[in-house]
């Protein structure tokens, strides 16, 4: 590796200044202020703030669809464009492949598993969607579904069976489930020796529902059936350690919990499983014959030119993560979570998301109709700044760059539209 190289991947990986991502001078944040500098306490979030752009006036709570990056993955993103632009030569290039590296092993030992079972993709719906049109499906086939899966893994399995003939089973619930039990039983009612994929959401959009994922896996395993978890909104919410849970594919996004880039995400195949599924894209980097020439999960990453600034700014994303602690990140999302859940059922609102806790995480749902979601969702924004989702109903998802304050104002701005 060149000196230059060997200097960029240690901007973007180091660790002697912020992410080794100086922040620019003239902001009044020089730099976060780490746990293992101080108690984590609600002083602690206020400052944590600072490092994100987005103006005091707006309460960003739409994590489930899209989080506010903190400055040191907006410059990384900054940095690497203009580097790019400046010269597209593919010798100035191969950095970015060194640096696609560096991410895939620490996404890996974020998520307990090797590096090549991580394919880095665009974003949780091609992850999907590669699951989809890579399983070995054939008619007489099952695929049983979370009926309030994102529709990358609701209705793009029948587009699928549409063409291939399989049958697709979806289990729902008409109110929410009250106990993991309920879950699981539902879930394993449809399933027959025929039933080839289990696919659901770690946690629901639409809901906020976050399923017992480790018991669904177990089951699947149990009877040899392929466990394919969403995992758009826990990555960078809640520790996930994929070879402990047992799944078998898991797909995420960049832009939500984790705090990082648009336009890049991950796919997580099992090892045992990655010779049996199909890619959906063949691009450079494959080889020339009908076996890749790259390892592992590489295989499905084949997706011709890529976004170098991207994954320069998943790097920073997770470095960011990891300094704050994947720990201290979970319950500071579940605290919030749970105060948005009780203000809101105290202010008497109607909500989709379970009660008990081990059912939810950081994703709260009012119940309303699309008409009514709709109004809510527009005037919290133009009148309070509040940023949520008319998903499901009316969604409210806050993270690490909320406060318990910024959780209130949100209740009482929805409490003040009647």
């Amino acid at each position: 590796m060149s000196d230059s190289r060997r200097a960029f991947l240690e901007r973007v990986l180091g660790a002697s200044t912020v992410l080794g991502l100086p922040l620019v001078a003239e902001r009044p944040a020089a730099r976060p202020p780490w746990p293992a500098a101080g108690p984590v306490d609600e002083r602690f979030w206020r400052d944590l703030k600072s490092q994100f752009v987005f103006p005091a006036s707006q309460l960003p709570m739409n994590s489930a669809n899209m989080c506010p990056a903190p400055r040191a993955v907006v410059e990384a993103v900054e940095r690497a464009t203009r580097d790019v632009d400046a010269d597209v030569s593919y010798q100035n290039r191969a950095k970015y492949n060194e640096l696609r590296e560096a991410v895939r092993s620490r996404i890996a030992r974020l998520l307990g598993v090797t590096p090549e079972e991580i394919a880095i993709v665009r974003n949780a719906s091609e992850a999907n969607n590669i699951v989809v049109g890579g399983m070995p499906l054939q008619a007489g086939d099952e695929v049983v579904l979370l009926d309030q899966n994102h529709p990358t893994n609701n209705v793009a399995w029948d587009v699928r069976a549409a063409r291939f003939g399989f049958l697709v089973k979806r289990v729902g619930f008409p109110t929410p489930p009250s106990n993991a039990a309920e879950v699981i039983d539902r879930m394993a009612a449809p399933i027959t020796a025929r039933t080839k994929v289990l696919a659901f959401s770690d946690v629901s959009n639409s809901s906020g529902l976050a399923m017992p994922t480790a018991e669904l896996c177990r089951l699947g395993r149990a009877r040899g059936i392929h466990v394919h978890v969403d995992g758009a909104q826990t990555f960078g919410a809640a520790r996930r350690n994929l070879a402990e849970l047992g799944c078998d594919s898991y797909s995420a996004s960049g832009q939500k919990w984790v705090l990082g880039p648009r336009e890049i995400g991950i796919l997580y195949v099992r090892a045992e499983r990655i010779a049996s599924m199909w890619p959906g894209v063949i691009g450079v980097g494959w080889g020339a014959g009908a076996e890749p020439s790259v390892k592992g999960a590489g295989k499905f990453e084949t997706l011709g030119q890529r976004n170098d600034a991207s994954t320069a700014g998943l790097a920073a994303a997770i470095e960011f993560h990891e300094r704050l602690g994947p720990a201290v990140v979970e319950a500071r999302v579940r605290e919030l979570g749970t105060r948005l859940y009780r203000g809101l059922a105290e202010a008497g609102f109607e909500l989709q998301t379970p009660r008990d806790p081990a059912l939810r995480l950081g994703v709260v749902v009012v119940a309303a109709d699309p008409a009514k979601a709709r109004d809510w969702h527009e005037r919290l924004y133009r009148t309070h700044g509040v940023i949520g989702s008319n998903t499901g109903g009316l969604r409210l998802s806050p993270t690490i760059c909320s406060t318990l304050e910024d959780v209130d104002r949100a209740v009482e701005a929805l409490r003040s539209l009647g």
